[in-house]
Formats: C-alpha cells, structure tokens, sequence
C-alpha cells in the first residue's frame, strides 16, 4: 500500500505537467474513456495537471457496449471535453477483409480469423482513432497510456493497442496503488472498484488470468506467492510479455556506431 497516497498522486500530477512543459506545451492529453478504474483515474490525474479544457476524452464502443454509461459518467464528473466514436463498422470491415483474403488465409495456415487476431482487433482499432484525434486538434496532442504496473507484469494488454500511448502516469503503480489514487482524488466509488473485465468474454480480468491481482501484486512487491500454481502462471506469462515491455530492438552497424544512437 502507498503510505501517503495524496504525495504519490501529487507528484504525478507535476509529472505530468513536466512531460508537456518538454513535450508539446499547447497539447492536449488525448485518453481513451473505458469507464473503468485505469482510464478514470488517468484521465482525473491529467485533468488536474493541465485542466479539464486540455483532457480529451474519447468513447470507443465497438457496436454496444453494456457499461458505455460508467463512461460516459466519468467525462461529466472530471468536465472534460469528449466525443463518442464507434469503432464497430471499422472492426467489422477490417474483420472481413482478413477472413474472405484467400491467399492470407493459405499463407496463415488457417481458415478463419485467429481468437487472438480478432480479440486485438479492437484495441489496435481504438489505438489509430486516439492518434487521429490528436492529430485533428489544433495544437496537437499527446495520447495517454493507461497501463498500470500489474499488467504490463503479466503482459496483459495488446501491443500496440491500449499498451501503446506517448506517456504512461499509471505504469509505476500496481493495481492496488491505483485504486488508492483514485480514493483520493474523490472519483465514484463504483468505477474506482469496478470489476476489470474485457468486456467481451463475461469473464472478469482475474478469471481470465487464474490468478487475483492482490496476489499479483503481493508477488511483485515481496516475491512470494503462496499459490505455486499462480506462481507458475506469474512467471510463465511475466517471461511470455518481456517483450512488450522492452524497447524495440534495432541493429547499429559497429561503423561510427557512436554517431548513430539518436536519443541520447
């Protein structure tokens, strides 16, 4: 647990602000709203970095969705502006161009659409749209990775989907430690607590993992798990998703190698 969650949560907040005072002083912070703990509790710590009029908050349904009204709560509560854009003709069309191309499908060895493929459909889909509304703002924007600690362990996002973004406020917090911010900052108790899911399969994120957060993040913080079942899955899915969390490899030639890194 964070021994003093208000200093936590105002030392993210002048992150914040630092990273657009170097990044994009005009921009606007560009967040995908879910209605869930990680994207409400994000999206509050950048309305009070940059005020609300700087937050914009995007609702992607992919057709229906059953708790688009947490999300739509959570833009009124903060006062951000927002939008609601629904992905679900572009998923659907994306979907049937990979499943009626032939010679992919030969190519894959595959007759259909994977379950992996069309399950990181959507989040990749939400990630372009969060991208092309920073681009439509006039001073631009920055996207908001809402990842937190736990998951990103356990690689439990989609690359390049809700695992991408330009900075990440929440992925030095466990999943715990967020909700803690959350309880400071006064958001609704319900979205604060609310059960992660994907919203998709009627399981919730724990059911899906074989293992509760608390014991996750119990492992991370001492290294002890009681449950070697869970251990094993821990480490098995922790080993799986290094490569998320790594920056992407790139070959240097040994030849002026020295003028060749550019970010230093």
């Amino acid at each position: 647990m964070l021994s003093n969650p208000k200093k936590t949560k105002d030392e993210i907040v002048q992150w914040i602000r630092d990273y657009f005072a170097s990044n994009g002083p005009a921009c606007s912070a560009v967040i995908g709203i879910s209605g869930g703990k990680d994207s409400s509790i994000a999206a509050a710590l950048c309305a009070e970095a940059l005020g609300p009029e700087r937050v914009i908050g995007v609702l992607m349904p992919n057709g229906e969705q059953s708790d688009i009204s947490d999300s739509r709560e959570l833009v009124r509560h903060l006062g951000i502006p927002s939008c609601e854009l629904n992905i679900g003709e572009a998923f659907t069309a994306m979907k049937k161009m990979l499943e009626t191309n032939k010679e992919l499908l030969t190519s894959c060895g595959t007759d259909e659409l994977t379950k992996d493929a069309r399950i990181n459909l959507p989040p990749r889909l939400r990630m372009t749209t969060l991208y092309a509304v920073g681009q439509m703002l006039p001073n631009g924007g920055r996207v908001v990775n809402t990842c937190n600690m736990s998951e990103d362990y356990v690689g439990y996002s989609t690359k390049y989907g809700d695992a991408a973004g330009d900075f990440s406020p929440l992925s030095g917090l466990l999943v715990h430690e967020v909700r803690q911010i959350g309880r400071e900052m006064g958001l609704p108790s319900h979205l604060i607590e609310k059960t992660p899911s994907d919203g998709l399969s009627g399981l919730s994120d724990e059911d899906k993992l074989g293992f509760t957060y608390a014991a996750l993040d119990e492992y991370i913080l001492t290294g002890v798990c009681p449950d070697p079942d869970a251990k094993a899955k821990i480490d098995r899915l922790h080993m799986l998703n290094l490569h998320k969390l790594r920056v992407l490899p790139r070959y240097i030639p040994e030849e002026n190698a020295e003028k060749r890194i550019i970010d230093r």
